[in-house]
């Protein structure tokens, strides 16, 4: 139960026995519903159980939005030095050597503390703070490339489920908030990062060979066709909106953990901040019971170490980690080439936010309409760029349909954006 006090320009609230001081409460953070900092905060507050269930006692790394979805947000590892001492942090070591203390959230306190500092969405890692270096989750990511619709993600996510299954784990669906599906597992604290990675990677070349027309586990974007099913959400230090998540979309749709029966009808619109409240007092946490019995890696690794027996080695890992034992060249002169012949792309665009990389995009389009009429969705790749605080855009064409005649120069190289 929360008391609240309005002081000037600031309320403040007694929540599970802390004080939590909501500085600018009446701010917009969602322009077009009008949702404010207080509602996110209230938000959070309303579904607190089941939020704490996904990004509890977890290390969490922060995603602010403080003037809103619409200006810059940034990432912030470090827990702000600035805190109350009633708000825990665990020390992370990142395999770069540096170091981070990041927030673990406990009880609806900090979750409401966090919302404060705008924080719309909420991205543990996959470990418990008394434990960081065995994974407890293990995360599949389906993620459609563009054009592809929701009722495949649905489609895709039932082959991911039998996948697991036919592996002795169970899969907890969930809308990603966005144009997604993520299915969480539980897992024994038996093994390391790189093992929960191989596991995954062995399941989307599983899912991919049952399901070829429908999802991918190839890491290059021009490659992907379908769902791909994002195995390096797995490695170490990458994080993903946890259940009950708020995103940064224009209807402020929340992450919604989902029974399998309502994989076929739900539809991603229909859980926002506004309506999940309502959704969750009437039937609850749909993932109440996932920490019930965690399942063991042992038939996706067995699994994995049948594909690498018929020659499908490591794949890729993310371009800013270190080249890894095993990994396949990142920089193979001859596919290369070769890609780049197959998959003709252009750069078209870079901004500081994805906003300022789409206007970009737009002014292409308008110097080149012929091109643009030729263009399928998929050639279309906004990649998000991560830097060490703050996140950059840039926008590259696959000209592959498009006649040679036709296609324009790369445009002028443009500096990353600061």
């Amino acid at each position: 139960m929360a008391t609240r006090t309005d002081i000037g320009n600031a309320t403040t609230r007694t929540i599970a026995g802390h004080e939590v001081t909501i500085s600018n409460p009446e701010k917009i953070l969602f322009p077009k519903p009008k949702y404010t900092k207080l509602d996110l905060v209230d938000y959070y507050l309303a579904v607190a159980d089941g939020a704490l269930r996904g990004a509890g006692g977890r290390p969490n790394m922060l995603v602010r939005f403080p003037n809103g979805i619409g200006s810059q947000s940034f990432y912030q590892k470090r827990a702000p030095e600035a805190r109350p001492a009633w708000i825990e942090v665990v020390t992370l070591r990142f395999p770069s050597g540096r170091t981070a203390d990041e927030v673990v959230p406990r009880d609806a306190a900090s979750l409401a503390w966090l919302a404060n500092l705008a924080c719309l969405e909420l991205h543990p890692h996959p470990v418990r703070a008394e434990d960081l270096d065995h994974p407890d989750e293990l995360r599949v990511d389906l993620d459609p490339v563009p054009g592809i619709k929701w009722p495949q993600v649905r489609v895709v996510a039932q082959v991911a489920r039998a996948v697991l299954e036919d592996c002795g784990l169970v899969g907890w669906p969930k809308t990603s908030g966005s144009r997604g599906m993520h299915l969480f597992v539980r897992i024994e604290r038996r093994w390391g990062f790189d093992e929960v990675r191989r596991a995954a990677l062995a399941l989307a070349r599983e899912v991919e060979r049952r399901a070829p027309k429908l999802a991918t586990s190839k890491w290059w974007k021009e490659e992907r066709q379908g769902v791909f099913v994002d195995y390096n959400q797995n490695a170490k230090d990458r994080t993903v909106a946890s259940a009950y998540s708020v995103r940064p979309t224009p209807d402020a749709r929340v992450s919604a953990p989902l029974s399998w029966d309502e994989v076929d009808r739900a539809d991603p619109e229909d859980f926002t901040l506004g309506t999940m409240p309502k959704r969750f007092a009437k039937i609850g946490d749909r993932h109440a019971d996932i920490d019930a019995k965690p399942g063991s890696l042992d038939g996706l690794l067995e699994l994995s170490a049948r594909q690498e027996r018929e020659g499908q080695g490591d794949a890729p890992w993310p371009p800013h980690y270190r080249k890894q034992p095993g990994e396949p060249p990142r920089v193979q002169p001859s596919k290369a080439r070769a890609r780049a012949e197959k998959y003709p792309l252009i750069e078209v665009s870079r901004g500081k936010n994805k906003k300022e990389a789409l206007a970009g995009l737009s002014k292409w389009k308008k110097r080149h309409p012929r091109v643009v009429k030729l263009l399928e969705p998929a050639d279309v790749l906004v990649d998000q760029m991560r830097g060490r605080s703050s996140a950059w855009y840039r926008i590259r064409i696959n000209l592959q349909h498009v006649p040679e005649k036709l296609r324009p120069r790369t445009p002028s190289p443009t500096r990353r954006p600061a």
